[in-house]
Formats: structure tokens, sequence, C-alpha cells
């Protein structure tokens, strides 16, 4: 459990004022992946033989053994990244070699029938193996085998919906879409939220529903991400520039003295404050 959160470490970045750019990169590549899990079997050995001098070790607990504690860490540290590519938000599972953003689109970013049948599995294998009886690990076994399933499942429905997203963007008229994305609800994983690009950087949204039509909301709007005002203000405000670079789907609009940035990943109301950026706009730039 440990060795699967670990990359997440990374999270503590957050009180140094970094933010989402700096987050899902170098503790979720090569380097981290390589080196965490040895430095957790470390850590968990030096734990063991500490306890033994104190006294304090568990008379019950099994030797500590070096191989399959490395071992398990490098399996529960792997499954991390493999989550977390899954979702929309993605992960840089290349990171430090390459900021290149990878997406799965195929898992809400927290699934409540993934975490439910992993806890059935695991506590019913639990009961099972408290009781005596053959072949405890069976619940747990079949919960894997039916997660598997579910996660194929759920991608073979998002890319379905990625390709229905683009014919019902062109012949609605609306052009070429370049890029289309369908981001699984929280609980429903009948439906897709779809959100795509056209060639000439329009940004819209719609919707799908296992067996049913593409359903469109209003025309797609210009993203104005070639306005030079944004790279403008990008230059002066670094969570505008952090902000762009995480970034998968921005569109900007002005208000004022400022321009607003957000993803259109995110636009619903609970999301979308905490995806979007504010920065200044200068008087020169505005003119």
């Amino acid at each position: 459990m440990i060795a699967a959160n670990i990359p997440d470490l990374d999270a503590i970045a957050l009180v140094f004022g970094e933010n989402l750019a700096f987050r899902r990169g170098l503790t979720h590549g090569p380097i981290g992946l390589l080196l965490l899990p040895v430095l957790l079997t470390l850590a968990m050995l030096g734990f063991d033989k500490w306890q033994a001098r104190r006294g304090k070790r568990p008379p019950d607990r099994l030797p500590v053994r070096a191989g399959w504690l490395l071992l398990l860490a490098y399996i529960g540290a792997l499954s991390h990244p493999a989550l977390d590519f899954l979702n929309t938000y993605g992960v840089r599972c290349l990171a430090p070699f390459s900021d290149r953003w990878f997406y799965g689109d195929t898992l809400f970013i927290i699934d409540v029938w993934l975490w439910t049948v992993l806890a059935i599995g695991t506590f019913w294998a639990q009961r099972r193996r408290r009781g005596g009886v053959k072949r405890p690990r069976l619940p747990a076994q079949a919960a894997i085998l039916i997660l598997c399933a579910y996660i194929a499942g759920m991608g073979a429905f998002s890319a379905a919906s990625e390709s229905a997203a683009r014919a019902a963007v062109a012949q609605a008229g609306y052009g070429t879409a370049e890029l289309a994305i369908a981001s699984p609800p929280p609980v429903d994983p009948f439906r897709r939220r779809l959100i795509y690009r056209t060639e000439d950087r329009r940004v819209g949204w719609g919707e799908v529903a296992l067996g049913g039509p593409v359903v469109l909301d209003a025309p797609p709007r210009p993203d104005a991400m070639d306005d030079p005002r944004i790279a403008a203000a990008a230059a002066g405000s670094k969570p505008l520039r952090d902000f762009l670079f995480w970034s998968r789907v921005p569109f900007a609009r002005f208000e004022g003295g400022e321009v607003i940035v957000s993803d259109a990943r995110y636009t619903d109301r609970f999301a979308s404050s905490n995806f979007t950026v504010r920065a200044p706009v200068s008087a020169a730039d505005r003119e």
C-alpha cells in the first residue's frame, strides 16, 4: 500500500508554491520508479530490525525477505502511474527525459466501482483466510480479473465515443476535430462527457450514452490561445506558465485587465475554480 502511493510524494511541492505542472512527473517517471521502491525496501528492513532490537517486533510476523519485499515494492510503485494513466488528468511517465503527458481517458480520477470491487475482494479474502477456508485468495484474484475486464470495457467505450464525437462534429458542420476526449463521469460508467477541439482552434463539448447518439452542446467557441496577450501575460506569471504546460485543452477569455485561462476538461462548477488561472495583461498589451 505504501509503495502504491509513494509516487505521490511529489505533492509535497505544493507546500513550496509548485502546482499542477510539477505533479505526476519525476516521481512517476523512470528514475523515480527505479529508486523509490529500493528506498522503501531499505526503510522497511531497517524498521523491522529496529523493532527487533527494541524487543517490539510482533512474534507472529513472518521473516522479512528482502527480495520479495523489493518485488512487491516495485509492483506497488508501478501500479501507480499505470492507474494514473487511465484518467483524463494524465501522467508524465517519461519524466525527466520527456515532459510529454500521456492520457488513457478510461476511468474517472477516483473510480468508485474500482474501489468497491477491490474492497469487497480484499475483505472477503481476509475473512476466508481467518476462517481457514481453502484458497482464501480466490475473491481477491476474482476482483482483479473483474477489474481488468472493467477497465478494458471502459477503454473500448471511450475510444468508440471519441470516434463518434469526431464524426458528429464533422456532420454538424463544425469542421474536423483534431482532438476528441471522452471523459468518464464520477459514477456512471455508461456515459461520457465529450470535449473536442477543431483544426481552426475552436473548443466544444458534448455528451454520449452507451448505445445512444452523440449530443453536442452549443457550437464550439474560439479558444483564443493564439492571442499574443496570453504569451505576454505568461511571461510575467509563473502560475499561468505552469498551467499552460499542464493543460490539455486550454481556452481563454479577457475580462478587464486580466486573461482567464481554463482547461476544457474541467469546466463543471465543482472543478472549474481549481483549474482556472488569472493573470494580468499590461496596458501596452491591452492596446
